[in-house]
């Protein structure tokens, strides 16, 4: 699914992620805007954090680890890169780095600390705040170019030889948990994705071949790709819904437009207070 939007500005859970038992896992980065909170464990390339973050499990970075201050991990954090931590950060484990330590004031890990590289404690530690009240305000004068090269340069400092992934994206004030995905901006949801919890957004597009265990409720559009299994019911309160050929949801359609594609299949009663329409050829495979 390609990109689109300011940086942080939509919910974004790119191809292939999986809410496992425990953990949210994806293979490319994972960053999280200011007082959001995961109820999950989160598992990761590199780890990127605003202010307050809550994370209700462990955090395993395979490259760096960047939270900032107010943060709070209920386990352990394991960081295959760097990690920098700013002051007043709380883990309910223990801290693992294979890198370099950068720790602000008054960080409480409660089983202790290792890490094999250099350790700089710091009062405080400016550099995570600074990095992303310069990237707010890149957004707020419109420069979003400028504000994709700082996430590009802060993400993937030591991955230019690896292939580029999207990075899975929870705004500012976001709520993610095995019961609701809940955000006040638009949500993008990738291909061969596996997620537990209704979604809860402004808008929200889901890619092929998904697997949503929960229900969709958006004000705005809801657009739904290939041979997408949805098991709840799909709403919107002003918008249209789009399900494409293939798609099958296991619940009630309530929306102002609907438009059903070849094969698409609805278990429960479809509401549109405008017209419904019906695809009879599937649309041609993109090459």
């Amino acid at each position: 699914m390609p990109g689109h939007g300011a940086p942080l500005d939509e919910l974004v859970v790119p191809d292939g992620t999986e809410a496992q038992e425990r953990d949210l896992v994806t293979d490319g980065d994972v960053l999280l805007g200011t007082r959001s909170s995961v109820e999950f464990g989160v598992r990761g390339r590199n780890v990127v954090a605003s202010e307050g973050v809550r994370f209700g499990g462990a955090i395993e970075a395979d490259g760096d680890c960047r939270l900032d201050m107010w943060s709070d991990v209920a386990e352990s954090v394991l960081v295959g890169g760097d990690a920098y931590l700013g002051e007043r950060v709380h883990i309910g484990g223990e801290l693992m780095v294979a890198g370099d330590l950068d720790i602000g004031d008054d960080v409480d890990i409660e089983e202790g600390f290792e890490a094999n590289g250099w350790i700089v404690i710091r009062n405080p530690m400016p550099t995570i705040v600074f990095l992303f009240v310069y990237l707010k305000h890149l957004l707020v004068v419109g420069d979003e170019d400028a504000a994709q090269r700082l996430i590009d340069e802060l993400i993937d400092e030591d991955t230019a030889d690896e292939p580029e992934a999207e990075p899975l994206v929870v705004p500012a004030n976001g709520t993610v948990s095995d019961d609701a995905w809940r955000v006040s901006t638009p949500a993008r949801i990738g291909d061969d994705c596996r997620l537990h919890g209704n979604i809860r957004a402004e808008s929200i597009d889901v890619g092929s071949d998904t697997e949503l265990y929960g229900s969709l409720r958006a004000r705005g559009d809801i657009h739904i790709d290939r041979n997408t299994i949805v098991h709840g019911d799909v709403t919107t309160r002003d918008g249209s819904i789009t399900l494409a050929e293939g798609v099958r949801v296991l619940g009630d359609i309530s929306c102002g437009e609907l438009e059903l594609g070849s094969d698409t299949v609805v278990d429960g009663v479809m509401r549109a207070a405008g017209q419904i329409t019906m695809q009879n050829d599937p649309r041609p495979e993109a090459d």
